[in-house]
C-alpha cells in the first residue's frame, strides 16, 4: 500500500499593525516554536521526502536527463521547452520548466539543513535521531548530486539560509565532494530496513550506499565507488536486493517496492484534488504528471519522446530462446511494441493503427506511465518512479571493476543481468575497452528511460557533437559549455558573488 508523506511547511511572518505594534501571532508555527521534540523531528524529515512530489522531481528533472542525452527528444510545440530540453539552446536561463529544477533541488537542500541544524538538539530517543539525521544528510547529498549534474559548479549551502547569504559558487568538485560526504554520512546512520510498513518507501542504508556510488563514480573515483557498492556485493547488504524475474514490473503500479528497488519515490492520488498545483494550493499534488509529458498524442501532451536509434539496438541481439529481448517493448510504446505490429500494439485500449496509422514511427518511453492500469493520463499519476534499481548496481560495480583493472570478476555481474531477460553470456576473452563497450551497451539496454544515460556518456566522455549522428539535437552542442546549465540569471541578480557558468 502507498503511503502518504506529510507535507510541512514552514511559516514565519511578522504582521504590522498601522500603529507600528509588531504583535506576534501564538497559532504561528516558528522555527523558534518548533523543533521542541521527537514528533517535530519526525514532520521535519517528512517535508524532505514531501519535495519529492513538487514538479521538478515529479516532471521536469527526469526529462532533462532523459532528453539533454541521446535517447529522447522533445517535439513540443511549446519551442521554449524543446530548445531548452533537446536542442541546447535556452536564451533565457529563468525559463520555468529548467530553473525549477534549480530551484526545488534547493527547497530540498534548506529543509534538510533545518532538520540537521535542529534535531541533534532535540531531546529524543537517540536512535531514533541517528536515522532521522541520516535521511536529511542523504536528501542533501542527493539533491547537490543533481546539481553537480547539471548545472556544476554551485553555491553550497550547509545551514539553513538566511536572507542576508550571499555565497560565492563552488566548482564542480567542491560540490561532488559536498554530495560524497554527506552520502556517507547518511550510509553510517540509515538502517539496513524499516520494520513498521508506514516506513515504507523511507530511504535505507543501501540506497545512500548506491547514490554514493554513483557519485563517486561521476567523480571518477572507481576505486571508492566499488568500496561503497561493496555494501550489495560482500557486505550488510547481501541478501536484501535481487533482480525481479520479469523486467516489466519494476514499472508497474502492482509490483512497487519490490527487491529489485533500492531507492523509490512514492506517488499517490488525492481524489480531492482539482488541479495539478503542486506546491501553491491546500490539496497538494503527491501524484507525478511525468505520464501527461510523455504519453503518446490523444493521451498527453507528448512534450518528451523517444529517439528509434535505440529500438534496433533493441533488436542486435536475440535471445537464447531465439526471441526478442523483453526489455524493448517495456521500454517503449512504438508501432511494434507487440512483435504482431501496429493492428495488435494496444496503446491505452486502442490499436496503434487505430490511433496513428500504420507509417507513424515515432517512439515513446514507457517505463513510467499507466497504460497497464487505465486508459488515461494526468497530472496525479500513481506509479512510483524508481530512482536506482538493483540492476543499476550490478552494471556500476562491474564497471567500477573493469576500470580498477579487475576485468575478469566483472562478468558474472553483467551477465546476471542478462540472463534475467534471458540473453546468453558476454564472450570471455574482451579487453577492458572491449569490456567497457559491452558494458555501455547493456547499460543503454537496460536503463533507458530511467533518468541515467546523461550522467553516463558525461562519465565516458562520450558527451559530444558526434551524438548527432543520431540525435539531431546535439548539432548544437558546445564542448565545454553544454555539458553544464546555465544558472539561473535570478539567482545572478540577487547575489553579486555569484557567477555564471562557462559559456553561457
Amino acid at each position: 500500500m502507498k503511503k502518504i508523506i506529510i507535507l510541512l511547511v514552514f511559516i514565519t511572518g511578522f504582521y504590522s499593525c498601522q500603529d507600528q505594534l509588531d504583535i506576534t501571532n501564538p497559532n504561528e508555527v516558528t522555527n523558534q516554536s518548533f523543533w521542541q521534540n521527537e514528533s517535530d523531528a519526525i514532520k521535519g524529515i517528512n517535508s524532505c521526502y514531501s519535495t519529492l512530489h513538487r514538479g521538478a522531481f515529479s516532471r521536469w528533472q527526469l526529462m532533462l536527463y532523459d532528453l539533454r542525452s541521446d535517447v529522447g527528444t522533445s517535439n513540443s510545440p511549446w519551442s521554449d521547452l524543446a530548445n531548452a530540453m533537446n536542442n541546447f539552446i535556452q536564451p533565457d536561463s529563468n525559463f520555468g520548466p529548467v530553473a525549477d529544477v534549480y530551484f526545488d533541488n534547493y527547497v530540498g537542500i534548506f529543509r534538510a539543513n533545518q532538520v540537521i541544524a535542529n534535531v541533534p538538539n532535540i531531546q529524543m530517543d537517540e536512535q531514533l535521531k541517528s536515522r532521522i539525521l541520516g535521511e536529511a544528510y542523504f536528501f542533501r547529498g542527493m539533491h547537490y548530486y543533481h546539481l553537480a549534474s547539471l548545472w556544476g559548479n554551485v553555491v553550497l549551502q550547509l545551514e539553513p539560509s538566511k536572507p542576508s547569504d550571499l555565497p560565492s559558487n563552488a566548482s564542480e568538485a567542491e560540490v561532488w565532494a559536498q554530495c560524497i560526504s554527506d552520502l556517507t554520512e547518511a550510509a553510517s546512520r540509515l538502517p539496513k530496513m524499516y520494520s513498521d510498513p508506514n516506513d515504507e518507501g523511507r530511504i535505507t542504508k543501501g540506497g545512500a550506499y548506491a547514490l554514493l556510488g554513483k557519485a563517486y563514480m561521476q567523480a571518477q573515483d572507481y576505486s571508492s565507488a566499488k568500496d561503497a557498492l561493496d555494501y550489495f556485493i560482500t557486505g550488510e547488504g547481501v541478501g536484501i536486493y535481487d533482480l525481479v524475474a520479469d523486467y516489466s514490473d519494476n514499472f508497474k503500479v502492482t509490483s512497487e517496492f519490490n527487491k529489485e528497488s533500492v531507492i523509490e519515490w512514492s506517488y499517490i492520488e488525492n481524489p480531492t484534488e482539482g488541479t495539478d498545483n503542486d506546491v501553491a494550493s491546500a490539496n497538494h499534488n503527491f501524484g507525478t504528471s511525468i505520464g501527461q509529458f510523455y504519453a503518446p498524442p490523444g493521451i498527453g501532451w507528448s512534450d518528451g519522446e523517444a529517439l528509434r536509434w535505440v529500438v534496433g539496438e533493441f533488436e542486435i541481439e536475440k535471445t537464447i530462446a531465439n526471441e526478442r529481448d523483453p526489455r524493448l517493448a517495456a521500454t517503449y510504446l512504438y508501432d511494434y511494441t507487440d512483435e504482431a505490429g501496429p493492428s495488435a500494439t494496444m496503446v491505452y485500449g486502442q490499436t496503434w493503427e487505430q490511433r496513428y496509422g500504420t507509417t507513424n514511427n515515432r517512439v515513446f518511453f514507457r517505463k513510467f506511465l499507466h497504460d497497464h492500469i487505465r486508459d488515461f493520463e494526468g497530472y496525479r499519476g500513481i506509479n512510483n518512479y524508481r530512482f536506482i534499481r538493483y540492476a543499476d548496481v550490478l552494471l556500476m560495480y562491474a564497471e567500477c571493476l573493469n576500470a580498477t583493472g579487475a576485468t575478469n570478476d566483472a562478468y558474472q555481474y553483467v551477465n546476471k543481468v542478462r540472463s534475467r531477460v534471458g540473453l546468453a553470456a558476454l564472450p570471455t576473452d574482451l579487453n577492458q575497452e572491449e569490456f567497457l563497450t559491452h558494458l555501455k551497451h547493456e547499460r543503454l539496454l537496460e536503463l533507458t528511460g530511467e533518468g541515467h544515460r546523461f550522467n553516463d556518456l558525461k562519465r565516458w566522455g562520450d558527451l559530444n557533437a558526434s551524438l548527432s549522428t543520431n540525435d539531431p539535437g546535439f548539432n548544437n552542442f558546445q564542448a565545454g559549455k553544454h555539458e553544464l546549465l546555465p544558472i539561473p540569471q535570478r539567482d545572478l541578480d540577487i547575489n553579486p558573488n555569484m557567477t555564471q557558468n562557462p559559456g553561457w
